[in-house]
């Protein structure tokens, strides 16, 4: 590296040891380090389920309700997304807005800090290849959310299942683990993975596009600050990735729905909340033409809503989280090199 270069780097460490936590002109130009990723993504995943729990027990009860076309049409039991809520809170308490958080937490943490980290690696691994950063984007995207996707589908599993059941007669697992031991007993090691197969073909477009989309609107983002003199309070990280999440949500919602329909079957479907979910073919295709045939087109969008509501703050909650832990992380470490000098 030439000298100058190093030179410039030792200047922006000097000022970066001075800096506090607000002053984040040098830490967010670097690309984070695979421990930083780690640590940072596992803040972000567990700050941002623990707000959009509520809506997202919501979405999952809304995905697994099922409708005829055959004979007149049935009464919703979840339509709306604040009668859903206050439905829920009467008929089975403020808690059963969050059921299913704990596998969720270990969820979010687990798949945060792997899905950051698998991004920072592949992102560092294809800087010198003179491919376009859009291609860059995608493909670390992708690779990052394939891979945590099937290193935590298990706890996914064991959140929509927590979600779909109720008090009394609808409460299938007493605890996680009884889940565990449960699921083992009734349906093998093969019954961790129901659905897995549209989880993965769901998420690598959806964090393909997502990450592809969020570095533009976090680029014109900054651009409207610096350039145009736009306020926008420090939230620029935040609404790119509002922008990022709706737009590749709505892109593969129907992979959502299959995934979730998916992860119901087995002996326990009918114990359920919502009981009659029917029986599917165990793949993407097969389960997708029997919800068409039976529900129609628009059943494959249904809790599409919920979804986007949930996954704008969730994408802008997880994003600002994790720039801003990034910074606070490295402002720590500065501090802790110049103690140790």
């Amino acid at each position: 590296m030439p000298s100058a270069a190093l030179s410039a780097r030792e200047k922006d460490k000097t000022a970066d040891d001075r800096a506090c936590p607000g002053d984040d002109s040098h830490e967010r130009a670097r690309t984070p380090s695979s421990r930083e990723s780690m640590i940072c993504g596992g803040i972000a995943g567990l700050t941002s389920r623990f707000f959009v729990a509520p809506l997202d027990v919501v979405k999952i009860r809304q995905q697994l309700e099922t409708h005829s076309l055959r004979g007149a049409a049935p009464r919703r039991e979840y339509s709306g997304i604040l009668s859903s809520l206050y439905k829920i809170y009467k008929t089975e308490g403020l808690t059963a807005l969050w059921r299913g958080n704990l596998p969720a937490e270990l969820l979010y943490l687990v798949y945060g800090s792997c899905q950051f980290a698998v991004y920072s690696h592949i992102q560092n691994n294809l800087s010198p290849l003179d491919i376009p950063d859009a291609a860059k984007n995608f493909v670390s995207g992708a690779c990052a959310g394939a891979t945590a996707t099937a290193v935590t589908y298990p706890l996914d599993l064991l959140r929509t299942r927590f979600a779909a059941q109720g008090d009394g007669a609808h409460r299938v697992y007493k605890s996680l683990r009884h889940a565990l031991l449960q699921i083992h007993k009734d349906e093998g090691l093969t019954g961790y993975f129901r659905g897995l197969r549209p989880a993965i073909a769901q998420i690598v477009p959806y964090m393909g596009f997502f990450f592809a989309s969020y570095q533009p609107c976090k680029l014109a983002m900054s651009s409207l600050e610096h350039e145009y003199g736009v306020n926008t309070f420090g939230s620029g990280d935040a609404i790119a990735g509002m922008i990022a999440g709706i737009v590749s949500k709505t892109c593969v919602f129907p992979l959502d729905v299959l995934r979730r329909r998916l992860q119901v079957q087995g002996p326990t479907r009918e114990k359920y909340v919502l009981a009659g979910v029917p029986t599917y073919p165990n793949s993407i295709v097969g389960c997708a033409r029997a919800i068409v045939k039976n529900e129609g087109p628009r059943a494959l969008y249904r809790g599409l809503w919920v979804a986007l509501v949930k996954s704008a703050p969730t994408s802008a909650i997880t994003m600002w989280t994790f720039e801003s832990s990034l910074i606070a992380l490295r402002w720590f470490d500065n501090k802790m090199e110049t103690l140790k000098a």
